[in-house]
């Protein structure tokens, strides 16, 4: 990645050079793992990440790992890659299987400069990778069926940016986008079958407790 001077504008543009090399084509066989990262901020400096692996389709629990990394980067919308993606990736570095696919709690293509955390980090490690976000960055989309799996398409400017996913009856849907290596609809899929009744798909559910400071048993997590 090129290297970074701190600065806001110097982050922007950094996202608009790379954006191009992300590939919004699928490029996964049958998956047996999937891997969810989440960071959260710790009261005194430091952010902590979570790397979590669940097997497919059981769901069952892998292995996970955390990092601790200081930050002196702000939050600011749009450039969470700079703050969150080097803890994220140590967490990566260490487990003790490589990823397949990665989902990422935040936006990947669905972003102003079609270059959120998830695109980086698919660049970073050269896997497949979603964005899988809470909240909406930005643009338009209808409503979504109450169903499992409904989604509606996501746009910004006339462009498909994403998909939003009702991942879970009765809760709000999922912003799910490309983050490296696969498209529209293969994300969806993938989000999809990673969820076991509950609004975020397990490995994503499970990195944000690892990260929260919740250990994990390498066994089935209901």
């Amino acid at each position: 990645m090129p290297a970074w001077d701190g600065t806001p504008a110097h982050g922007r543009a950094i996202q608009k050079q790379l954006a191009p090399l992300v590939r919004r084509t699928a490029d996964l066989g049958p998956a047996s793992q999937v891997v969810g990262v989440d960071m959260a901020g710790l009261r005194r400096g430091p952010v902590r990440a979570a790397a979590v692996v669940v097997g497919l389709p059981g769901l069952d629990l892998v292995d996970w790992q955390v990092a601790e990394a200081q930050v002196s980067f702000p939050y600011v919308p749009g450039l969470l890659a700079f703050r969150e993606a080097p803890a994220v990736a140590a967490a990566l570095e260490k487990l003790s299987v490589a990823p397949g696919l990665l989902l990422v709690d935040g936006q990947g293509l669905a972003h102003p400069r079609r270059f959120g955390i998830a695109c980086y980090l698919g660049l970073m490690f050269d896997i497949p990778t979603i964005g899988c976000a809470k909240s909406r960055l930005i643009g338009e989309h209808g409503p979504v069926p109450d169903v499992l799996g409904a989604w509606t398409e996501l746009r910004d400017e006339g462009e498909v940016i994403g998909a939003v996913v009702r991942t879970r009856p009765g809760s709000a849907p999922l912003y799910v986008s490309i983050g490296h290596k696969v498209d529209v609809e293969t994300a969806i899929h993938w989000v999809v079958a990673a969820c076991r009744g509950h609004r975020l798909p397990e490995p994503l559910r499970l990195a944000h407790l690892a990260a929260g400071g919740q250990r994990l048993a390498l066994t089935m997590v209901p």
